[in-house]
């Protein structure tokens, strides 16, 4: 069941998503050369804590994870395309880092996600960040009353596929609400003018994986976690949370 928000909901959730917005900011102003990806869980946690937040992310465990996850952020880095586990794996130079946040605040939830580079960047690299990036801009554009699910899907696989980039088959975004993860899931590639109308209230989590390689496929790392590409290149994974509304999409975990 998709459940429709009020204007005084979003603008709660508003409040969670720049909980997260600034978690993410401070992980980015963080993360440097010789940095470990535990450090930088531990920046996003007092974030959090001085928000007065709590993390969907810590002890959720879905049905395929074995274990509970321990970390406040998903750390994943290079061929690593999302659900990464903090370790203390230090960040080295020309390093491709992506980081996913959640807040819990006020009884609502807010979820983001930003690819970035480390040091010296490789030009292939910025081209798959930046695609990943017109991707999530082109499916928040399409997220308006009038468009249908499929409009979302198929904004964001035409940036990707017209780039040579693979999408991370079997996963994509969700509704967002009161829990992190909410009806309906917002694929990544689709038909337009197909699947659920878009209504005002609907609040989504629109959330494009590239593969710089072009292949679909992942395969899952011996954590039970990290979810990797089968061809070893790099992949980025980028985030927001956006409210359907009368007029423009609205983006709850803008960072300023």
């Amino acid at each position: 069941m998709v459940e429709l928000k009020t204007d005084t909901s979003i603008d709660a959730m508003y409040e969670a998503g720049q909980v997260v917005a600034s978690a993410l900011t401070a992980v980015r102003k963080a993360a440097d050369v010789g940095v470990s990806l535990v450090e930088l869980d531990e920046v996003a946690r007092e974030v959090l804590r001085a928000a007065g937040a709590t993390s969907p992310f810590l002890g959720y465990r879905p049905t395929f994870a074995p274990t509970p996850f321990p970390a406040v952020i998903c750390a994943s880095v290079n061929d690593a395309i999302v659900h990464g586990i903090p370790d203390g794996y230090r960040l080295r130079d020309g390093d491709l880092v992506s980081i996913d946040c959640g807040a819990q605040l006020g009884g609502w939830a807010g979820d983001s996600a930003i690819s970035f580079t480390v040091g010296a960047p490789r030009p292939a690299d910025v081209r798959l960040i930046e695609t990943a990036e017109r991707a999530l801009a082109a499916g928040i554009g399409a997220a308006v009353v009038g468009n249908r699910m499929g409009d979302i899907a198929h904004a964001i696989g035409t940036v990707c596929r017209a780039a040579g980039y693979g999408i991370m088959e079997d996963y994509g975004g969700h509704g967002i609400g009161r829990r992190m993860h909410e009806d309906p899931p917002v694929p990544n590639e689709g038909r337009p003018g197909r699947g659920m109308p878009l209504r005002r209230g609907m609040v989504l989590a629109i959330e494009p994986m590239l593969i710089g390689g072009g292949t679909d496929t992942y395969r899952t790392a011996p954590d039970g976690w990290t979810l990797r590409t089968t061809d070893g290149t790099r992949a980025a994974h980028v985030e927001h949370t956006v409210a359907i509304t009368d007029t423009t999409p609205r983006i709850l975990t803008s960072r300023h």
